[in-house]
């Protein structure tokens, strides 16, 4: 099982459980959704979520996904899996709890290390 990770709030996934599927607010912006793999989970956390709590990672097996994944190279050189489409709730495998330390960082949930 190849999984990939996307971070949201509790609340928007949630929706989703109850929808179906997730769209995630990049979906209409930039037509794809942001995921990250285990080794990069905690640099983006700590960009674009620093300080932010209610948020869960969402576990993805990536050969349950319906919608087209592809691993695009962003600004800093590093490659990303993006999802162009809706993400099917039945390939979200694990939901985990991602809340920032007292410092506003993250740090690495034991669930992820194993998918390393």
């Amino acid at each position: 099982m190849k999984t990939i990770l996307h971070i949201t709030h509790r609340q928007q996934w949630e929706q989703a459980k109850h929808l179906g599927s997730y769209r995630g607010d990049t979906l209409d912006s930039e037509g794809f959704i942001h995921c990250s793999h285990a080794n990069q989970i905690v640099k983006v956390a700590n960009w674009f979520f620093k300080q932010n709590t209610g948020l869960v990672i969402l576990c993805i097996d990536a050969d349950q996904v319906k919608a087209e994944i592809r691993d695009e190279e962003a600004e800093i050189g590093e490659f990303f899996p993006h999802i162009y489409g809706e993400l099917n709730v039945d390939a979200v495998v694990e939901v985990i709890g991602f809340e920032p330390g007292e410092d506003g960082c993250f740090e690495l949930p034991l669930g992820v290390v194993n998918l390393e």
